[in-house]
């Protein structure tokens, strides 16, 4: 159904006005494509990119792997989009902020590449964090931790709003998507009541775990399908309170930068809806979990988890974590087994114009403008935004009948 034509009179629908399907629309409407976004909720940010704030950074192992590569040019690729909606006047410095992260390496884990495993200009991305950076985060000299200058903290809904307000993108909320068809007219989208909502010639699945039912409708609709989406739900919760309410002594112990290793921690940033100043702890991870209510243990756990990250802050914290003091948020992200998005067609002969942009887990930050991207390249002919053997490990096409 594509042609690959940059520009021009092309119009395509995309499932999901999240972090995955703003970044598609934003991709796509640069290039002059018409893009018609369809969302569930009736507000921005109502699933996992509802994330009071969050990180885009690198990760890092000691053979560079897969993994690390690919996530590397998705940090690099949010960063330019972040800086470039900046530069325009759709992100505030209240939105992001290009901070650099420290990682507490916790029992020794993400070792730094080395040898012939070292990528060129590592130096600009992670190295071992300075006495200095290891004393500013509030951990005693000599504790492992690595420095990640390219990297930032970030409130998703943000992200979404100003990549949605690309010229070009129309957006319909409280429209929720129950069935997907093809024939020689294109894709035809329905409602929960088989109305239909739109015709399309292309469109693109980014709806987050809704992607596996509406992909399972079409199997079961033609049962010589060879599919295996094995998408899992994963429910994480964070935990977060204002600055303002913490003790002064302990204010002052507010590392300037975020840290994670076990989860992360973020300080000085506003929470959605709120003018103050505050810190935040998480994520939980449960899995196999749909559904997104904010559990009073879950606050528990992500103490416990503070205490392990920056153990000297947290015992000043504790009282933030008081139940009169405490909020929370809670979301489902979406993963795949190797922990790697699904991009582009799934079956171009006999689903042809039918791409996936979901499964990016807790890295929906780091990996989803990288994903709109690419996404982008296949459907104007342009350059993959990752070399050919990266670009295969986040293929969607790699769970269909025969694929190795």
């Amino acid at each position: 159904m594509s042609d690959l034509r940059e520009g021009g009179d092309h119009h395509i629908t995309v499932v999901g006005a999240g972090l995955s399907g703003a970044a598609v629309a934003a991709s796509l409407a640069q290039r002059g494509w018409q893009v018609l976004v369809l969302e569930a909720a009736t507000d921005l940010g109502a699933g996992a990119s509802g994330l009071p704030v969050g990180l885009a950074a690198p990760h890092v192992s000691p053979d560079d792997n897969i993994l690390s590569r690919i996530t590397r040019a998705g940090v690099q690729a949010t960063l330019a989009r972040a800086q470039s909606l900046t530069d325009s006047g759709h992100l505030t410095a209240a939105d992001w902020g290009w901070s650099g992260v420290l990682e507490h390496r916790i029992k020794g884990k993400r070792e730094l590449p080395s040898g012939k495993a070292l990528p060129q200009e590592h130096e600009q991305w992670s190295t071992r964090a300075s006495t200095a950076q290891v004393t500013a985060a509030g951990l005693p000299s000599g504790t492992p931790a690595l420095w990640h200058s390219q990297a930032a903290w970030l409130r998703p809904q943000r992200l979404v709003a100003a990549q949605l307000a690309t010229p070009g993108i129309t957006l319909r909320l409280g429209c929720a998507v129950q069935r997907i068809s093809y024939s020689s007219a294109g894709w035809s989208l329905w409602d929960a009541q088989g109305q239909l909502l739109t015709l399309t010639p292309d469109v693109v699945l980014a709806s987050a775990f809704d992607t596996a039912g509406l992909l399972q409708g079409l199997v079961d609709s033609d049962p010589e399908v060879g599919l295996n989406f094995p998408l899992h739900p994963l429910r994480g919760q964070i935990s977060f309170g204002k600055v303002a309410d913490l003790p002064a002594a302990t204010q002052a112990q507010l590392p300037p930068f975020p840290v994670n290793g076990h989860g992360s921690f973020i300080s000085g940033v506003a929470a959605p809806g709120q003018a103050e100043a505050h810190w935040f702890i998480g994520s939980t991870f449960e899995r196999d979990c749909t559904q997104a209510p904010v559990r009073t243990e879950d606050h528990a756990a992500n103490q416990t988890r503070l205490n392990t990250l920056l153990p000297a802050l947290a015992e000043g914290m504790a009282p933030g974590f008081a139940p009169e003091q405490i909020q929370g948020w809670a979301g489902v992200r979406c993963t795949l087994p190797d922990r790697l998005p699904a991009v582009g067609p799934v079956d171009p002969v006999r689903w042809p114009g039918l791409h996936l942009c979901t499964g990016m887990g807790a890295r929906g930050i780091s990996l989803s403008v990288l994903c709109g991207e690419a996404i982008a390249s296949l459907l104007t002919g342009q350059p993959h935004p990752l070399q050919s053997e990266l670009a295969k490990h986040v293929a969607a096409q790699r769970f269909a009948k025969g694929a190795r």
